[in-house]
């Protein structure tokens, strides 16, 4: 590692051809992938946590939307800060520090809770704390994978990863609900000690996660390096549409978490209850991440988004009218399992197409487009909640996911996905003699 910060040796090599070896035999990707699957429980047990606990104090949905947000706002305000650091210094060192940040800070939350002291903007600040954390983390998270894992298995490794994180869920919604019902803070602290592992998951990578850097090198500052970022998704027609519909889908979605916590809570559910539901819903999540590279092999990647979004549009009004809880969960289990494999095929062809040295900045850009609008979310849908009611919220918000389901049927943005993952063409870099020309392989509708 140099003085800067930055790891020297070279990246990863691919495996010659023939000698494409397991994944579960990668050591680096087993250390990876364990980390962060116990972060994932640990957030998960966490998300659940933080809108019980409003309330269960409060009664009020609104409130409860605040909270949620809260995470929400600190990693939108630092995502794209994450992604230029991670293309000028040590990913590793990003990896293993920024858990610990998270550790502290929903520490912090335990102790507070454990006290008795439930204001709700101290609760705020140190949930925005933590998704700050998250934020700078999360620029280094694709690129360090590109590098422990060959760009051949960047879909099945996309696949497994959301498959762990939904496996996550389905043990950390019930464990929240059950860590609540034992004690208020108990969720909050086993969320820290989950982060306790990411970093050390981190530590114990052995191939050097970069970025390069040439000796004497220079690179220019931050805000050129996230406008370069910007340039590169606002030029590709694919990388331009997919931010600004994920951004809008993150939204509703996020919303109709939170509306499915009151939902369940409004027909007699108590806190095991709820978790419970969204296990349920989250084994589709598994399911999903199961036939998400299956669907990449064997049919064409616009054709299974379609349906995924349809699926997504259908099962909101079937869940503002099912009377029992575990029909509700029964009804989610159907769409998180076409929800994975939409968000596996978006991701995977991102990797395809963003060339390493951009990876970092183009990651965070359109990180950060996505989740630009989430935290109005959970807001809107309280807000909604407490004046129409919850189920007339969510079928508020089932007509907008059908307006989203619609865009995909007219855009002509989504053409890269008519071929097959494996033939993606990597995009030139710009300023080279292959990318001089980015405008004209932008593809603009």
């Amino acid at each position: 590692m140099r003085r800067d910060g930055t790891e020297t040796g070279p990246p990863q090599d691919d495996p010659p051809a023939g000698a494409r070896v397991s994944l579960w035999r990668n050591r680096d990707y087993v250390g990876w992938w364990t980390g962060h699957g116990l972060s994932a429980l640990g957030t998960s047990v966490s998300n659940i946590a933080f809108p019980l606990l409003i309330l269960y104090a409060t009664g009020s949905v609104a409130r409860a939307g605040v909270i949620t947000a809260a995470t929400m706002v600190g990693t939108l305000a630092t995502t794209l800060l994450g992604g230029a650091l991670a293309d000028r210094v040590s990913r590793r060192l990003i990896l293993i520090t920024g858990p610990l940040v998270q550790a502290a800070a929903l520490g912090a939350v335990a102790y507070a809770v454990h006290r008795g002291e439930l204001a709700l903007w101290l609760l705020c600040v140190l949930a925005c704390v933590a998704g700050a954390a998250s934020g700078i983390t999360s620029g280094s998270t694709i690129p360090s994978l590109r590098r422990i894992v060959p760009k051949e298995q960047i879909g099945e490794a996309t696949a497994r990863s959301m498959g762990r994180d939904m496996a996550a869920r389905v043990i950390g919604a019930p464990l929240g609900g059950l860590l609540f019902s034992a004690a208020r803070w108990a969720p909050f602290l086993a969320d820290a000690v989950s982060f306790l592992f990411a970093s050390l998951g981190a530590a114990l990578i052995r191939r050097p996660l970069g970025p390069d850097r040439a000796p004497g090198a220079e690179r220019p500052g931050i805000g050129r390096d996230v406008l370069a970022g910007y340039r590169f998704v606002r030029d590709h027609a694919y990388l331009r549409f997919t931010v600004i519909w994920v951004a809008l889908l993150n939204a509703v979605a996020q919303g109709f978490f939170l509306l499915l916590i009151a939902l369940v809570k409004h027909r007699g559910g108590d806190p095991q209850t709820i978790g419970l539901v969204n296990a349920t819903a989250l084994v589709g999540g598994v399911v999903g991440a199961v036939i998400g590279p299956l669907l990449l092999a064997r049919v064409r990647a616009r054709t299974a988004l379609l349906v995924s979004a349809w699926v997504f549009v259908e099962s909101f009004a079937v869940v503002a009218l099912v009377p029992e809880p575990w029909q509700i969960g029964a009804v989610l289990l159907v769409a998180t399992a076409a929800m994975v494999p939409l968000n596996v095929i978006l991701e995977s062809y991102e990797v395809r197409l963003v060339p390493d040295e951009y990876s970092g900045r183009v990651s965070a850009v359109s990180r950060f487009g996505m989740q630009a609008l989430q935290w109005t979310g959970p807001l809107a849908a309280g807000f909604l909640g407490d004046r129409l009611g919850v189920q007339g919220a969510v079928l508020f918000l089932m007509v907008l996911m059908a307006a989203l389901a619609v865009a995909l049927h007219l855009t002509r943005s989504l053409r890269v996905l008519d071929e097959p993952v494996d033939a993606v063409a990597e995009l030139p870099v710009p300023g080279t003699r292959e990318g001089a020309g980015v405008q004209g392989v932008s593809d603009r509708p």
